[in-house]
């Protein structure tokens, strides 16, 4: 008997069926950002992920700050198969359009790698499918500073505004969001949907929310 449609379906998760949303306070550092202030919520268990890393992430006029502290070792960067190393990538919609089936000139997908490799730090990899576009920021317009310990590493970022085509807190207080954190030999860590089951980096409605508090 062959199988099923059912069968042949993947996992699915609570995430599949609600949308996600987390608020995300004011900072005035324009380097990092802390857990104690500034934690981002954890969904790795609701994907049925290992998580390895905690998130945090600030905003204020200037742009917005991301900390990741990695719960593991850093091993290796590379580039650009940077999937099978360890490098963050960042997805962001300054107007979190839940409606658009595709990538508009308000999207933004970043790679960040711990380590430089072949002069390649930070950039963003944006790739657009019409004419409704913006220019790719500078990579050497994304500050980026990784501490490494023996056991773990922290990745510090910060996106000035100029680099977040459409970013205006003063108008718009939500931001489209998700990230995916690969490690060297082991599964990679989401904010939203698992990109084992979406291509995320090409359909921003199944990205989180962040409200921007004060």
């Amino acid at each position: 008997m062959g199988s099923s449609l059912f069968d042949e379906m993947p996992a699915l998760t609570p995430l599949d069926f609600f949308s996600l949303s987390a608020d995300v306070k004011h900072t005035a550092s324009l380097q990092q950002v802390s857990l104690r202030t500034h934690r981002l919520a954890s969904t790795s268990e609701l994907l049925a992920e290992n998580a390895f890393a905690q998130m945090a992430i600030g905003w204020n006029e200037e742009g917005l700050v991301l900390s990741a502290y990695v719960e593991k070792p850093f091993e290796e960067a590379e580039y650009p198969q940077f999937s099978q190393a360890d490098a963050l990538e960042v997805f962001l919609d300054t107007r979190d359009l839940k409606t658009a089936g595709f990538l508009t000139k308000f999207c933004h997908h970043f790679l960040i790698l711990p380590q430089e490799v072949q002069g390649i730090r930070a950039l963003e990899l944006t790739r657009f499918r019409t004419e409704d576009a913006h220019s790719l920021c500078e990579p050497s317009d994304i500050q980026v500073t990784c501490k490494m310990e023996q056991n773990s590493y922290e990745l510090h970022l910060f996106f000035p505004a100029h680099c977040l085509h459409g970013y205006d807190p003063s108008t718009l207080d939500r931001l489209g969001f998700t990230y995916r954190l690969h490690r060297k030999g082991g599964s990679p860590q989401h904010f939203s949907v698992s990109s084992s089951d979406f291509t995320i980096e090409q359909h921003p409605r199944l990205w989180g929310s962040l409200k921007l508090t004060k």
